[in-house]
């Protein structure tokens, strides 16, 4: 059984500025699968968020992973700004390992403003962290997770938790938003669609929208919600819930789906 790592996510989210809109993860650690695509997408950001005024949070982000990185090597991101409107900024990055693009990511960043906070869209009713047992959220560093019960107990893995990071975190919403990408990207909504034949396997690219501010040293619930499944590529969705069921952001991932090997 794969162990949990014992890593610290603080580091592992620092990046070095090598020079203006390039920037380095030096971060390296053993890891017997490819690169978790969660943390290069919330380095990614970090990056982006690292060129945009300080006023300016993200409130999108779409990444395309192309190839499978490598933890033990250090990871380059290149940002290209593509534009700084009055309440709006465009962002563009790029993930090189060994001269080879591993990720594409466009993400925008919105000045903060008022206006009507409405919801439709409510959190299911389950109970509370602190009363529910411990859940095992393998490959994830300084993360602590509480099972709720699943809505589909015959998938081969989870698609309800909660989760919360177990290091203090800074009082720095660009950190609680990568926090919160790390996270995302973790488990399957189409475990419930996998057979015996077919199964979701690589991730193709994954979509976040940021609506309301997660403090992610706190418990948050995710809730992934099976799609559909055709020509060899499955999708779903998701939503990411505060204690008291304020909805903080929505997630779209594709991934592979195709006939197991014999």
């Amino acid at each position: 059984m794969h162990e949990l790592p014992t890593g610290s996510l603080t580091e592992l989210l620092t990046l070095e500025k090598i020079e203006e809109d390039l920037f380095r993860a030096s971060y390296v650690f053993p890891d017997p699968f490819p690169l978790y695509g969660g943390q290069v997408l919330a380095q990614a950001l970090l990056a982006a968020g690292m060129t945009v005024p300080t006023d300016r949070q993200p409130h999108s982000l779409h990444g395309y992973f192309l190839r499978a990185g490598d933890a033990t090597r250090p990871t380059i991101f290149r940002v290209d700004r593509d534009r700084d409107g009055r309440s709006y900024s465009g962002r563009r990055v790029v993930a090189v390992q060994n001269g080879e693009v591993i990720l594409n990511m466009v993400c925008s960043f919105h000045v903060q403003e008022d206006g009507p906070d409405l919801q439709v869209q409510t959190m299911p009713e389950v109970g509370q962290p602190d009363d529910l047992p411990e859940m095992r959220l393998f490959r994830l560093f300084s993360m602590e997770a509480r099972d709720p019960g699943q809505p589909h107990p015959g998938g081969t893995w989870p698609t309800r938790s909660w989760s919360r990071c177990t290091e203090p975190l800074a009082d720095d919403p660009l950190l609680h938003a990568a926090v919160l990408t790390y996270l995302s990207d973790i488990n399957t909504g189409l475990s419930p669609l996998s057979t015996q034949d077919a199964h979701s396997s690589s991730s193709l690219d994954h979509a976040m929208w940021f609506h309301r501010p997660l403090q992610m040293d706190d418990w948050v619930l995710m809730d992934l919600v099976p799609g559909t499944v055709a020509a060899g590529r499955g999708m779903y969705t998701g939503a990411l819930y505060d204690r008291a069921g304020r909805l903080g952001a929505s997630i779209a991932q594709e991934t592979l789906f195709r006939r197991r090997r014999r």
